[in-house]
């Protein structure tokens, strides 16, 4: 019988050197999306799925993120006395929305030195890893099928998403094959960011991951790889090769994410997550069909 899953990892170390200046003195995953910024999408999603318990990975410069999801007892009584609420209420739900808990990466020596940064908190338990730049849009279901096909398997889940072809060196690719389950599939090789030449498919892994605490042993004695960092592709490539605490299975993801830490993605985000707001849709959806409002 498999543990049923409360906890959630959420590596947010990186610089996110992509998005200079703007996160000069800001955490990229601070920037906003509408009104909230991307890692409150990430937690919600977490808590969506039941997992209440949240660990989030940081490195220097990122005290915002802390701050954001901690109490401000002089902003509430401000809105408080102004007669607030909707103010007052948005404030108060990220400050309650999950037991938070926060540790340093240190040496930033890529996702799997991230991941393994989790274990003293995780224990001999799964979890679920959401990585803090990928964006689930909440219309579409990812995580709660995945911690099904966790509890049916007994494995590590992989989401997946097919990509364009000439995209496969931006992710690790995986090589699977078909399960009973329509739209899970058992992995039997990943590579890192292959030459589209290579890539043995153009599934592509995502960031959201529900893995096995034997994950840990696995990343601890895992080399550093493309990048001369610790890659979680690796480590997840010989639990599928050598079936280790069950192997690693992948769950097909057909909706919609955004990938925030590309400018193109966040740009995404912002007008698709605007458009599923009722008090912006039909003035934003007007002012994006108006000619004169594009440059070509």
């Amino acid at each position: 019988m498999t543990k049923r899953l409360t906890k959630a990892v959420i590596p947010a170390a990186g610089l996110g050197t992509r998005f200079l200046p703007a996160t000069k003195a800001m955490p990229k995953e601070m920037l906003p999306v509408v009104d909230k910024p991307a890692i409150q999408y990430v937690v919600e999603e977490a808590v969506r799925a039941g997992l209440t318990d949240v660990l989030m990975i940081t490195g220097r410069n990122k005290s915002a993120l802390e701050n954001h999801f901690d109490q401000v007892p002089e902003l509430q009584q401000i809105l408080e006395e102004k007669g607030d609420q909707k103010r007052l209420e948005a404030v108060e739900f990220s400050s309650e929305l999950a037991d938070m808990h926060y540790v340093r990466q240190g040496d930033p020596r890529g996702l799997g030195h991230a991941v393994l940064r989790s274990k003293l908190h995780v224990g001999n338990n799964p979890f679920a890893v959401l990585l803090g730049d990928d964006i689930i849009d909440d219309r579409d279901v990812l995580l709660d099928t995945m911690i099904a096909a966790h509890g049916k398997y007994g494995a590590t889940i992989i989401a997946l998403m097919e990509v364009p072809r000439e995209m496969t060196d931006h992710y690790g690719i995986a090589t699977v094959e078909a399960t009973a389950d329509d739209g899970i599939v058992k992995v039997l090789d990943l590579v890192e960011k292959p030459d589209p030449a290579d890539a043995p498919s153009t599934l592509a892994v995502i960031g959201r991951y529900v893995l096995q605490p034997g994950v840990f042993n696995v990343l601890e004695v895992t080399e550093a790889g493309k990048g001369g960092e610790i890659q979680l592709t690796d480590a997840l490539r010989r639990m599928a090769i050598e079936e280790i605490d069950g192997g690693v299975y992948g769950v097909i993801f057909r909706g919609r994410r955004y990938d925030t830490g590309d400018k193109l993605g966040y740009i995404k985000a912002i007008v698709s997550l605007a458009l599923a707001r009722p008090e912006l849709r039909a003035e934003l959806h007007e002012w994006l069909e108006d000619p004169a409002n594009r440059t070509a």
